[in-house]
C-alpha cells in the first residue's frame, strides 16, 4: 500500500511539473534581435495583444525581459483564414490579401458578428466562396504570409469591416458604408 501511494504522489507531482512546463511555453525571454513585431509574427498573436497582456505602452523590449505571449490563432484557424483570403484576394496587391484577413479579425473583434474565426467565414451569406466552395482551395504563399502579417497587426487597422468589388458585385449595399481604404480592385469599409 505504502509503494502505491508513494507511486501516486510521484506521478502526480510529475504530472504538476509537466503542465507547469507546458505553461511555461507561453512565456518568452527575450534575446537580442528579439522585436515585437518578430514575437508577433512568431507566436501568431498581435503585437498589441502582447504588450497589453504584459501591460506595455511602448515598444521597446529588453534582452532577458520574460514576456508572456497570450494565446493565438489555431494553425487550422490560419489555414481556414488563408483560404478564403486565397479564393478572395488571389490576383489581389498583396496589401490586399492582407486587407481581407484583417477584415475576418476586425469581426471576429465586432459585436456585430460571431466571435470565432470559424463562425466568421462561415456565417450564411457573407463570403461568396464558402457558398461557391472556393474556399476550398490550397492557400497560396502570400495568402499564408498575409494571414500572418493581419494577426500581427490585429487591432491597428482602419477598422475595416467590410469589402467588395464593385466591378463585380451584385448587391450594393456595401456602397453605403463608410469608405475605409481602397487596394487593388476591393473597397473595404465599416
Amino acid at each position: 500500500m505504502r509503494k502505491l501511494i508513494i507511486t501516486f504522489s510521484l506521478a502526480t507531482s510529475l504530472l504538476f511539473v509537466g503542465n507547469q512546463q507546458a505553461d511555461a511555453s507561453t512565456v518568452h525571454s527575450v534575446k537580442s534581435g528579439d522585436t515585437l513585431w518578430l514575437l508577433a509574427n512568431h507566436y501568431g498573436v498581435s503585437v498589441n495583444a502582447i504588450k497589453a497582456t504584459n501591460n506595455k505602452t511602448g515598444d521597446t523590449i529588453f534582452v532577458g525581459e520574460r514576456l508572456t505571449i497570450p494565446s493565438s490563432v489555431t494553425a487550422a484557424e490560419k489555414r481556414l483564414m488563408a483560404q478564403l483570403v486565397t479564393a478572395e484576394a488571389k490576383g489581389e496587391p498583396y496589401a490586399g490579401q492582407v486587407a481581407v484577413a484583417t477584415v475576418i479579425l476586425n469581426r471576429v473583434d465586432s459585436p456585430l458578428f460571431p466571435n470565432t474565426i470559424n463562425s466568421v467565414i462561415y456565417q450564411n451569406g457573407q463570403f461568396t466562396p464558402v457558398r461557391t466552395g472556393s474556399i476550398n482551395q490550397t492557400p497560396t504563399a502570400a495568402a499564408i504570409r498575409a494571414v500572418d502579417e493581419a494577426i500581427a497587426f490585429r487591432g491597428q487597422g482602419r477598422g475595416s469591416l467590410f469589402f467588395y468589388n464593385p466591378a463585380i458585385a451584385t448587391n450594393h449595399w456595401n456602397a453605403t458604408r463608410q469608405h475605409t481604404i481602397t487596394i487593388g480592385n476591393h473597397v473595404f469599409a465599416k
